[in-house]
C-alpha cells in the first residue's frame, strides 16, 4: 500500500478538532475479592471496603486538528481505550478537559450497542438508532451497509453465529456510512482479514482527503499506524512517551520492544 500520511489540498491553519488537557484517569480497584452482593453491601455498611488506586492515565495533552490522523501506540494495558472512551464521551476523566469540535463516530468496543440474539438485518436498524440514525434513513443505506460488510449472505443469522471480524465488519460499515467530524476507530481493523483492511483503510483515507474528517485510530500493527496516521502519541503505563510524527513515534515505541 501507497503512504497515504501526505494528502493534497490541506494548506494553511487548521481548526482543532480534538483537544486533550492534562487528563488524567484514576480508578479505585477493590483491594479484596467479595463473593457475593449480599457481603459486598455487609461490609459496606461496616464500611469494610477497600480500595487501592489505580492510574491508568496521567497529565496527557495533544491536539488534533481537523481533516488529520492521530495514531495512538502502546501496550496493552496502557490506557489508550480508557483515553479513547474519554474523548468519546463515555468515561469522565478524574481530571482535566477534552475538547471534541463537532459529531464522532466511535468503534471502540466490538459488539457494542448489538443483541446477539438479533439476525443481522436487525442489528443493522439497531446499531443504527443507536447511533442517532432514523429508520427511514438506515432503510435508503442498507444496500450500502450490507454490500460494504459483505454480509448480504448471512443477514438473517442471528449475530451470535458470527465471527468477531464479521462483526467488526457490521460496525465499521454503519459508523461510516455517514461523514463524521471525527471517527475513532480503536483495534476494530485488527480482527478482520486483510482484504477487509485494506478496504477500510481505503474509506478512512477517503474521509480523510475528500471530507477533512479527522481520525483518532488505535492499533497494534504499527505498520498500518504509519500508513493512515500524520501524528501519534506514544503512551506506557497511562504516561507520553512521546508525541511527534506518527513514523517517528511508531519506530521508536517498536524498537523499544526489540
Amino acid at each position: 500500500m501507497s503512504d497515504t500520511r501526505k494528502r493534497p489540498g490541506k494548506t494553511g491553519p487548521k481548526e482543532d478538532a480534538v483537544v486533550v488537557q492534562g487528563v488524567g484517569m484514576q480508578f479505585n480497584m477493590a483491594s479484596e475479592v467479595v463473593n457475593s452482593l449480599k457481603e459486598y453491601v455487609l461490609k459496606m455498611v461496616k464500611h469494610e471496603l477497600h480500595y487501592k488506586p489505580f492510574v491508568a492515565l496521567h497529565d496527557i495533552n495533544f491536539t488534533v486538528k481537523k481533516g488529520d490522523s492521530f495514531g495512538i501506540v502502546g501496550t496493552n494495558g496502557s490506557g489508550k481505550s480508557t483515553l479513547l472512551k474519554i474523548i468519546a464521551g463515555v468515561l469522565e476523566p478524574t481530571y482535566g478537559k477534552t475538547k471534541v469540535v463537532g459529531n464522532i463516530a466511535p468503534l471502540i468496543e466490538l459488539g457494542a450497542g448489538f443483541d446477539t440474539d438479533l439476525t443481522a438485518r436487525e442489528n443493522v436498524f439497531l446499531n443504527g438508532a443507536l447511533l442517532g440514525y432514523p429508520k427511514a434513513y438506515i432503510a435508503d443505506h442498507f444496500d450500502e451497509i450490507v454490500d460494504f460488510a459483505e454480509v448480504r449472505d448471512f443477514l438473517d443469522i442471528p449475530l451470535k453465529n458470527y465471527s468477531s471480524g464479521m462483526v467488526a465488519r457490521i460496525a465499521f460499515a454503519i459508523a461510516t456510512m455517514v461523514v463524521p467530524d471525527v471517527l475513532i476507530v480503536d483495534e476494530a481493523l485488527g480482527v478482520g482479514d486483510m482484504f477487509f483492511q485494506k478496504k477500510c483503510e481505503e474509506r478512512i483515507n477517503a474521509l480523510l482527503r475528500n471530507n477533512d474528517t479527522t481520525v483518532l485510530f488505535v492499533s497494534h500493527q504499527i505498520e498500518q499506524v504509519k500508513r493512515i496516521c500524520d501524528h501519534a502519541i506514544w503512551i506506557e503505563k497511562g504516561e507520553t512517551q512521546m508525541i511527534g510524527e506518527a513514523v517517528e513515534v511508531c519506530n521508536a515505541y517498536a524498537h523499544s520492544h526489540e
